[in-house]
């Protein structure tokens, strides 16, 4: 993929994301709004037309997560302990800090404890999305670092989701699942290299994690993982895979989910406590758990910054990772039954993000960029070919390629 290519790519996709939300919400709050709910509640089958954009093709979304993080993990980025432990160490604090911020907030309301996971993620579309506006602004190490803690972000949010979100378990259809994922793990083992089987295998997998009471998207990542994937191989079915999931899920997937998710009707929402948690959380959670973790490896010698990079623009990206918005939207909806406190869920969500995004940006379009090394441009260079050299600002982005 050319370099302008993936650019434009990343920043159509982030601007669609956040024309769905806005959309949503103009719907949510216009006499179209009893069309909107009827729509999205709507029986197809077993499931309703909102819980199969979020049970359903949300499947797909982790399903295209577990595929990057995987071919990552074993052949990119995060291949070398080296590599992984600052984005590692980043995330992991971006994700703490801001459910400690959340639950100090909510105190001793323990109707709203359940969505102390809500500000944990961050979304990478609309990240990469605001990133890509920078232009030369946002060099190849910059969105090298923001993607790859959003991508362990999602790890720890499909983790998440799976322990503390999961409904009354059944073993029977637990037992299925776990064979389901040895049957595709074995085809993996014994080099089965077309994707239909594993795709059968896949959806057969969503179909048993659904019954077990794991939250059926689970069952994406569960697949990715036995996808094969050689080592240094241009072409391996993973890849394949990930480069013909990429425009449905991030152009088709994310914003319909985004337009399903963000409605919220203002008049009768309340922001309240809940909402001002959340926004706390994705706002100063975020920035503070993320760039005080980099700057504490840095100085304890743990793990290195980027040297191209300055400690504004490190500030700029922690900021950026506040914007939860997808992920955010999912968990709030897995964590409260009560459509009020749903709704404050996703106002909270979306005054975080909102604020997050808008000073991020203003803190990456302020800070002078420091000369691009070569070991830099070398690395965009390698991700994306020589085409790198005609923007050394553009980097692969979490689902690219």
């Amino acid at each position: 993929m050319a370099a302008s290519e993936a650019s434009s790519g990343e920043r159509n996709a982030g601007l669609l994301l956040m024309a769905a939300a806005a959309a949503a919400l103009i719907v949510a709050n216009s006499p179209l709004a009893p069309a909107y709910a009827a729509a999205l509640h709507l029986q197809l089958g077993p499931l309703d037309l909102h819980h199969w954009i979020a049970d359903g093709l949300m499947a797909l979304f982790f399903l295209l997560v577990g595929l990057e993080v995987k071919r990552e993990w074993y052949d990119g980025r995060l291949s070398t302990p080296n590599e992984r432990r600052l984005p590692m160490v980043a995330a992991a604090a971006g994700m703490a800090v801001p459910a400690a911020i959340y639950l100090a907030v909510v105190g001793s309301d323990w109707q709203l404890v359940s969505g102390w996971a809500i500000p944990a993620a961050t979304d990478i579309a609309f990240a990469v999305g605001v990133l890509a506006l920078l232009g030369a602004r946002a060099p190849a190490s910059l969105k090298l670092l923001l993607v790859t803690i959003a991508i362990i972000d999602d790890v720890g949010a499909v983790v998440i989701i799976a322990l503390f979100y999961t409904a009354e378990l059944s073993v029977p259809a637990l037992a299925t699942s776990a064979g389901l994922v040895g049957v595709m793990a074995a085809m993996n083992m014994f080099g089965v290299r077309k994707l239909w089987p594993f795709l059968l295998g896949f959806a057969a997998l969503w179909a048993a994690v659904y019954q077990s009471g794991i939250h059926a998207t689970i069952a994406g990542v569960l697949a990715a993982l036995t996808i094969p994937l050689g080592r240094g191989e241009p072409r391996s079915p993973l890849k394949l895979l990930e480069h013909r999931l990429h425009p449905l899920v991030m152009f088709g997937i994310v914003p319909l989910f985004g337009f399903a998710s963000a409605g919220v009707t203002l008049a009768g929402a309340q922001f309240g406590t809940l909402g001002l948690a959340v926004a706390l959380g994705l706002f100063l959670g975020k920035q503070v758990g993320v760039f005080g973790a980099i700057w504490l490896a840095d100085r304890a010698g743990l793990a290195p910054k980027p040297e191209a990079l300055s400690w504004r623009q490190i500030y700029g990206a922690a900021l950026l990772t506040g914007i939860g918005f997808t992920m955010s939207l999912f968990i709030g909806g897995l964590a409260f039954t009560d459509q009020a406190l749903v709704d404050g869920a996703k106002l909270g969500t979306l005054a975080g993000s909102l604020t997050a995004g808008l000073l991020g940006f203003l803190v990456l379009r302020t800070a002078v960029p420091l000369p691009t090394p070569d070991a830099d441009r070398e690395e965009a260079r390698e991700i994306f070919g020589e085409d790198a050299d005609e923007d050394p600002t553009v980097c692969n982005d979490s689902f690219a390629r």
